[in-house]
């Protein structure tokens, strides 16, 4: 399996429910070191999420809010989800090689949590 390198931009996050449905969420993708590094900072809100790729570990310094982070897995399947209050550095999941970040209690109506699948349409 060859790895998979997103571009910056806009796309689609697509959380496959367990009884068969499927949510969709506006996704702003960060695949640039510089991209990366931004993330949520200085922003007030979000409309959607933002995925952070590769990444295995966020911080909340200088963020105006609260944020849910859902790690990623290679296959884009769920290994945790933790909500984070401004000024936290996150722990490094060793099997995570992506993040994706939302504002706080977003995540839960998703449907995303541990061992849900996702999806993601760029563009």
């Amino acid at each position: 399996m060859g790895r998979r390198r997103w571009l910056d931009g806009a796309g689609t996050l697509i959380v496959e429910e367990a009884l068969g449905g499927t949510v969709r969420v506006p996704l702003q993708i960060a695949g640039s070191y510089r991209a990366r590094t931004k993330g949520l900072l200085g922003r007030d809100s979000i409309e959607g999420a933002m995925l952070l790729t590769p990444a295995n570990s966020v911080h909340t310094f200088r963020m105006r809010m609260p944020i849910d982070v859902a790690y990623l897995d290679r296959r884009l399947k769920v290994i945790a989800v933790r909500t984070m209050r401004p000024g936290r550095l996150g722990l490094p999941r060793m099997r995570a090689r992506h993040v994706l970040e939302a504002e706080a209690g977003a995540m839960i109506g998703w449907g995303v949590r541990v061992g849900a699948q996702i999806r993601v349409e760029e563009g």
